[in-house]
């Protein structure tokens, strides 16, 4: 494996992360160099509310909310309806690996709070995750799921006339600076695209099927018509007390399977992290882990202990066997 970064989480991938003589990789040196701050990241609640209230009223609903039944979307639910008193339509997208604690989740959250919910379930995708495996395609399937639900968020507010998309992104997903451009997206994404070339040509069901995040977004003019934001991103609220307010006041209750850990992600995630930590060493939850370590919300202590993954054991390797089996896949199949 290669040398890990000894300010943040992410290992030596050269040409596009490395180390210098102290152990310190270029992403950590250029923060420092720019005083820390990720390009956005020192946003304030007060222009948070002047977003919101720019497409407040405008239609009958004020803005589309992704949910995923995690504390952090969740919490995101929460302030839009309870602390900004707008009118959402929640959003939950199911690639057929989700949950059901994560599901009781958002159910709960949308009764409490009295909102519209669209729950969107389907195997789409399921030839193409099982052909990313069984080819031994060493990227992460989840930046790859995200073309996916992001195209049908951005449809689903297209067709509901919300252009302001509200998510339950930290501000270590904070990607104003370039998003999946950055040096530490371009190492797992790369293989995406010509990944996506044969799909096209082997599923004819996969032809329309975009190859980038930029694709999507031209597609449906979303930079023109309206944007997507987190209030994670413009609020100085710890996890730890957003999780207990959603706990009381919506019956929010923690995943019991789920990586990196305290986290609510879907069960193909656990297998997609696997695949990325095999190849590259490193996932994008250790990029946005390390965000965070930078803005100094995160210790490098606590993300190391966050991101272990052993398939091996309980209760990673049950999971990561229903998941193969599920896409007609075998521990084999995960071999070099």
């Amino acid at each position: 494996m290669n040398m890990q970064c000894k300010r943040c989480v992410l290992p030596e991938h050269k040409p596009y992360i490395y180390l210098n003589e102290e152990g310190i990789c270029n992403i950590c040196v250029d923060s420092a160099a720019s005083k820390g701050q990720l390009q956005g990241s020192n946003l304030l609640e007060s222009e948070l509310i002047k977003i919101l209230a720019k497409y407040k009223g405008k239609a009958k609903y004020d803005c589309l909310v992704m949910c995923s039944g995690g504390k952090d979307s969740t919490s995101s639910l929460y302030y839009i309806k309870r602390r900004y008193r707008l009118n959402p339509l929640v959003f939950t997208f199911d690639n057929d690996f989700e949950s059901k604690e994560a599901i009781d989740n958002v159910r709960n959250a949308v009764e409490r709070l009295g909102v519209d919910w669209l729950y969107f379930r389907s195997e789409f995708m399921k030839e193409m995750f099982a052909e990313a495996v069984k080819m031994k395609y060493r990227f992460s399937l989840c930046p790859l799921c995200s073309l996916w639900y992001m195209m049908l968020t951005y449809q689903v507010a297209q067709q509901y006339n919300t252009p302001l998309i509200v998510a339950g992104w930290t501000p270590g997903q904070l990607r104003g600076a370039g998003g999946y451009g950055e040096a530490e997206f371009t190492v797992l994404c790369e293989l995406i695209s010509p990944f996506i070339d044969i799909m096209r040509k082997k599923y004819p069901k996969y032809k329309d099927f975009p190859k980038t995040m930029q694709e999507v977004m031209k597609k449906y003019r979303i930079s023109r018509k309206g944007m997507v934001l987190s209030p994670h991103w413009f609020l100085n609220d710890e996890p730890a007390e957003y999780m207990e307010l959603i706990k009381k006041e919506l019956g929010w209750r923690p995943i019991t399977v789920s990586y990196p850990q305290g986290s609510t992600n879907c069960y193909l995630n656990c297998l997609g992290s696997y695949l990325s930590l095999q190849s590259y060493g490193f996932t994008h939850f250790h990029v946005e882990m390390s965000k965070l370590i930078r803005l100094g919300q995160l210790t490098r202590q606590e993300a190391l202990a966050k991101l272990k993954l052993d398939i091996d054991t309980e209760p990673f390797s049950s999971t990561v066997d229903s998941v193969l089996n599920k896409l007609g896949c075998a521990r084999q199949d995960l071999e070099r």
